[in-house]
């Protein structure tokens, strides 16, 4: 069973050397709040937390999974104690205003946070993780009385919160929906219909569930421009803060899953329950992508703690296993054979899950800096300020989600191929990672939907490719700046060419979908793998930088720490880089090798 260690070292070199979070905080205005000593207590508080509460009730919540008897619903033992101490930790509020309770901490905290979490038990953090996404809706488009009533609860963690979309008929197409909300003479709504998949829709772990609603109204116009946004709360609020009445909505049953087994998804019925209008009426969709938003990134971090996880857990395995010996000489001459850390193989998938877990957790740190901006913005009224970060971060948004779940995957599978035949023993506890890391790759809006947000409508109908020319400016900026270091021109090199090859990659899509349509959904997908490449490859250039500038002072005490970081880049560029051209090959190929074939010809019936 692999054992969670947080990585703080690498955590804070992110922070401190490549991102300078100590100067970034200064730009905000609640950034005094985070001085070094109060981030460093955080860091290893929740490490601490992490370690030693949520990674060893992993693979226990697993084996027991959530249980559903008439409506409700127990998670695994533990879960309750541990979440309890969560909330006495004060970790829900952590980036909250001190108006409803909160510490008023940046939010990139949050998501620091949240990936420790998750990696040391993603099924637990599940259930707060989605309660972030209802507070930041409330926060920013509730009423005063909105958020008076359910922020402090929220806050606190003794409420939580869900997000509930999808119908039995419809998944991403949201402008099926049929959920109906009637209005009431009070000003409240009747809200009817049944939801599917509600992640922490229903569990013993808070004393209220705060469920964010779409529906629409009678006189609704059809598709997604007549969907509206409620507040469905399990028990109504009482005037004086507390719990009154049973709301109806109820808990059909739970999901039996392939992963995340601790982590209840519910079907939940809503039998003319009482909802109260969020945001403007026919406008819930604009209202819920502050939640979607949220919890993409936050299935972005999913992907990174996998990776993570699975490493942790086969790294040790690789240096105790015994077996065979290598092809360049014996390593171990007095044992039976070389540990198989010693055959090359076994480092490809080593240094993959390395390069994959180091390199995301850093493209995540630095989309926390732009939802710091961002909110920042948001709370200081400067809506042009708020427009600009929210553009920067859309772009980044489907890249981190689509991109590292699918490299959180492949890294989970390389775990388990590390341990041979153990890994597909359930005792090793590897193969539950790569079942908990697969849903990652489908909730909140398939790798497929996260390509074609990415390519039709970040790139192509929003900017018209300027997007990618201003991300790829800033590289090649980069690159200017760096081209006289002598352990920097082999990643300059290929970051210049990236750059230039995804500009006119970008371009030849665009007018090529001018006579072909298909082509922007033929070519989505290798579009967002090789700019999830190129990404990921000017994160590890500028940890590369940093690594040897240190060197360069002679920074002997961590010379190790800095070296690895420097070979993990080599690595990237020569091993996963390339990979890139495949995806570049394929997205330019037109689309009629995917449409020929006509419907009624699929078949399997010959």
């Amino acid at each position: 069973m692999p054992t969670y260690k947080a990585p703080l070292r690498d955590v804070r070199f992110l922070m401190n050397e490549v991102f300078d979070y100590p100067a970034h905080f200064k730009t905000l205005s609640n950034g005094e709040l985070a001085d070094p000593d109060t981030v460093d207590m955080i860091l290893d508080g929740a490490a601490d937390f992490c370690e030693n509460v949520l990674a060893p009730l992993n693979q226990s919540g697993d084996d027991e999974g959530c249980t559903f008897d008439n409506g409700d619903v127990k998670t695994p033992k533990g879960f309750k104690e541990a979440y309890d101490q969560f909330i006495q930790g004060g970790w829900q509020g952590l980036s909250y205003p001190e108006e409803f309770g909160g510490q008023n901490l940046p939010q990139s905290l949050n998501l620091i946070k949240a990936e420790m979490m998750g990696t040391a038990n993603w099924s637990f953090q599940m259930y707060p993780g989605l309660s972030i996404g209802c507070m930041n809706t409330i926060l920013q488009f509730g009423t005063e009385e909105q958020k008076n009533t359910y922020m402090p609860h929220l806050v606190a963690g003794t409420w939580s919160g869900t997000m509930c979309l999808t119908e039995p008929q419809c998944g991403t197409d949201l402008g099926q929906v049929k959920t109906k909300a009637e209005p009431n003479a009070d000003g409240s709504y009747n809200i009817s219909g049944t939801k599917i998949f509600i992640s922490a829709g229903e569990h013993d772990l808070t004393e209220n569930i705060i469920h964010i609603v779409l529906a629409r109204l009678p006189d609704a116009p059809a598709g997604t421009r007549g969907i509206s946004l409620f507040i469905v709360p399990k028990f109504m609020p009482t005037a004086d803060g507390g719990i009154g009445e049973r709301n109806p909505v109820t808990c059909g049953s739970i999901e039996h899953k392939m992963g995340i087994r601790a982590s209840a998804t519910a079907v939940l019925n809503f039998e003319e329950a009482t909802g109260y209008l969020i945001g403007e009426v026919n406008k819930g969709l604009h209202a819920m992508f502050t939640f979607m938003n949220t919890a993409r990134i936050g299935t972005a971090i999913q992907g990174v703690s996998h990776a993570e996880l699975s490493f942790q857990g086969a790294l040790p395995y690789a240096k105790d296993r015994m077996s065979m010996r290598a092809l360049s000489g014996k390593k171990e001459p007095e044992k039976v054979a070389d540990a198989i850390i010693h055959h090359a193989d076994v480092r490809r998938m080593l240094l993959t899950q390395k390069a994959i877990a180091e390199g995301g957790r850093s493209m995540i740190y630095y989309a926390a800096q732009l939802a710091d901006k961002m909110t920042d913005a948001l709370m200081a009224g400067d809506d042009a300020k708020y427009e600009e970060y929210d553009d920067k971060l859309g772009f980044y948004t489907p890249i981190l989600k689509g991109f590292l779940t699918e490299m959180g995957l492949e890294a989970a599978n390389h775990g388990m191929q590390v341990y041979g035949g153990h890994g597909y023993i359930k005792e090793w506890g590897m193969e539950q990672i790569v079942r908990d890391a697969r849903i990652s790759t489908l909730y909140e809006g398939t790798t497929g939907i996260q390509a074609l947000d990415l390519l039709g409508r970040k790139v192509l109908l929003s900017s018209k490719g300027k997007v990618v020319a201003s991300y790829t400016t800033e590289i090649l900026k980069f690159c200017g700046q760096h081209a006289r270091n002598k352990y920097m021109r082999r990643f300059i090199w290929d970051l210049t060419k990236v750059c230039t090859q995804w500009g006119i990659l970008t371009t030849r899509i665009m007018l090529t979908a001018r006579k072909d349509r298909d082509i922007v959904s033929s070519a989505a997908v290798d579009y967002l793998m090789f700019s999830g490449y190129a990404m990921m490859a000017y994160f590890w250039a500028q940890q590369a930088a940093v690594a040897s500038e240190k060197l360069e002072k002679g920074g002997k005490e961590e010379a190790d720490f800095y070296k690895a970081k420097i070979k993990v880049a080599d690595f990237y560029f020569d091993r996963l880089l390339p990979r890139a051209q495949g995806h570049a090959e394929a997205m330019v190929n037109p689309s009629r090798g995917l449409t020929s074939l006509k419907a009624e010809h699929f078949s399997f019936d010959y």
